[in-house]
């Protein structure tokens, strides 16, 4: 049922997307990679092109037209997207809300939020007018429990929550099924990033504990694009054993 369907990710460079593009790439999905880092894409593309069909698209997605330039500039072949997997996200700083950095809190929002909707409006009104699509969300567990220093992350992922919701909502009447992956802790570049390169107190992140991997996402993404056309996976949880919510973590 999944023969050459075209997916579209975003993030598709590193941790989830990249995980989830080699998975679906090896169950007969044509990709639509998409990201900002031109040597991470070309080396990507490079490796899956031997499984599937991939073309890459190169955008900053807080970027309104690039995202518009870029989605547009497909080939004709390329446009009848199936499933779109808005993936891409960041989480900027761990500081109070007194003190956080607005610059932060503007990449959060923009990429986030901001860049889930600019991709989503270029692709949606092509599976309205076919009737036919899949869109997968990642969440978070901070979309649903919100933390200590979390505060603006947290935010964006409620928006991400809400946007989910609305969509499924929007879209019934033209049968695209919408689902939302909100994972717990997963170990990427994701603690890296938020603690602006400082690789000790990114690790700590994960200390005493097993997190997920992208590799376990992209399982549960597979499953979701893999089920029978009358049931959708609307809203999965997943935390590492570890964990039992945002804030409670055994770690040995």
């Amino acid at each position: 049922m999944n023969s050459k369907r075209i997916v579209f990710i975003t993030g598709a460079t590193s941790g989830i997307g990249e995980a989830t593009a080699r998975l679906l790439a090896k169950n007969n999905f044509k990709l639509i990679l998409c990201g900002r880092r031109k040597d991470r894409l070309e080396k990507l593309q490079t490796e899956l092109a031997v499984m599937t069909d991939v073309t890459t698209l190169l955008f900053e997605i807080r970027n309104r037209q690039e995202v518009v330039n870029a989605i547009q500039s497909l080939p004709t072949a390329w446009k009848n997207i199936d499933v779109l997997i808005n993936n891409a996200g960041n989480a900027h700083g761990f500081d109070p809300i007194q003190s956080g950095n607005v610059d932060d809190w503007d990449a959060m929002i923009d990429i986030n939020v901001k860049g889930l909707l600019y991709v989503s409006r270029e692709i949606l009104p092509g599976m309205v007018d076919r009737k036919s699509g899949h869109v997968v969300n990642l969440g978070s567990i901070a979309g649903r429990e919100v933390y200590a220093n979390g505060n603006v992350y947290c935010a964006s992922k409620f928006a991400v929550e809400a946007l989910t919701r609305s969509m499924r909502i929007d879209l019934n009447a033209a049968g695209i099924k919408v689902t939302a992956i909100q994972p717990g802790l997963v170990e990427t570049e994701f603690s890296l990033v938020r603690f602006k390169g400082d690789a000790e107190r990114a690790a700590n992140a994960y200390k005493g504990l097993e997190p997920l991997r992208g590799d376990d996402i992209a399982d549960l993404i597979l499953f979701a694009l893999t089920r029978p056309a009358h049931v959708v996976v609307a809203d999965l949880v997943v935390f590492p054993t570890a964990q039992a919510s945002a804030t409670v973590v055994r770690r040995d």
